[in-house]
């Protein structure tokens, strides 16, 4: 999570947004995924479902992506033993699957469960003790994450390089292909786990360094005591999720249940 926080969605589709939830009828309590690249809004989105379902007097849990990256010694083992791009968090493969599938399950059975959370500026998960508890059942789960839903390439696809990051660090494709694989392997039992997907499309990849060093910049005003990325830093941090990001554009407005398309600014326009 701790996504750049827009100025924030209208109460309008906030309000369908929540209703779309509530109107699953997969199982005891519905899980609502709103997948978007990074900088679209989707914690911001997230985190008003929740609020007004609160309003209503209904329980929300949500729960990002984010907060099942691995943790650092494990990517940092991964960048040893397969290749170093590993050791960056977010690409496919670089999530505990295992804690993932378990918490989607607990939260839809409407069992207790404990919610990960993950400290991008430290690039660690955070220890048990800071997670947030759900002691009860909750009436719905909002999951948002930059790639949910999104397939794997095809192996013709992952031939040319489609930045500088790949071509001067993973010449041989190595990299690219696993996670590639780990995405075709790995992800579609989590996918499985969204009752209903909302898919906040972007003008297209080009924005999204701007709005990654955005949220860069959010992140260090909430804690200036600590060191994040340069604008250099950034520009090469979201190289590592350009090939997933531009699958996600090509694929997700067929998959997704719905499409909300923004401007250059964040805003909704459909």
């Amino acid at each position: 999570m701790n996504e750049l926080q827009s100025p924030g969605f209208p109460d309008a589709l906030v309000a369908e947004a929540l209703d779309a939830a509530l109107s699953i009828r997969n199982g005891p309590v519905p899980a609502f995924g709103i997948s978007g690249l990074q900088g679209t809004g989707k914690s911001t989105l997230a985190a008003q479902v929740a609020a007004l379902a609160r309003s209503r007097g209904l329980r929300a849990a949500v729960v990002s992506i984010d907060d099942f990256y691995l943790r650092k010694a494990e990517r940092e083992t991964l960048a040893r033993d397969v290749h170093p791009l590993l050791a960056t968090r977010g690409p496919p493969g670089t999530h505990d699957m295992a804690l993932a599938l378990r918490t989607l399950d607990a939260l839809r059975a409407g069992e207790p469960a404990t919610l990960p959370r993950f400290d991008k500026l430290g690039d660690d998960r955070l220890p048990e003790s800071r997670w947030e508890r759900i002691d009860g059942p909750a009436d719905v789960v909002v999951f948002e994450g930059w790639f949910l839903a999104t397939p794997a390439e095809d192996e013709a696809a992952l031939a040319v390089p489609v930045n500088a990051l790949e071509r001067g660090e993973d010449a041989g494709g190595t990299w690219r292909r696993w996670c590639n694989a780990a995405l075709a392997r790995d992800y579609p039992a989590l996918w499985s786990r969204i009752d209903a997907l909302w898919f906040l499309q972007p003008p297209g990849f080009e924005v999204v360094p701007q709005w990654r060093w955005e949220q860069e910049q959010a992140l260090q005003a909430g804690d200036p005591s600590r060191k994040a990325m340069d604008r250099a830093q950034v520009e090469r941090f979201v190289q590592h999720y350009e090939r997933t990001s531009r699958q996600a554009l090509r694929t997700l407005p067929a998959i997704a249940d719905r499409v909300v398309p923004l401007d250059a600014r964040r805003r909704p326009f459909a």
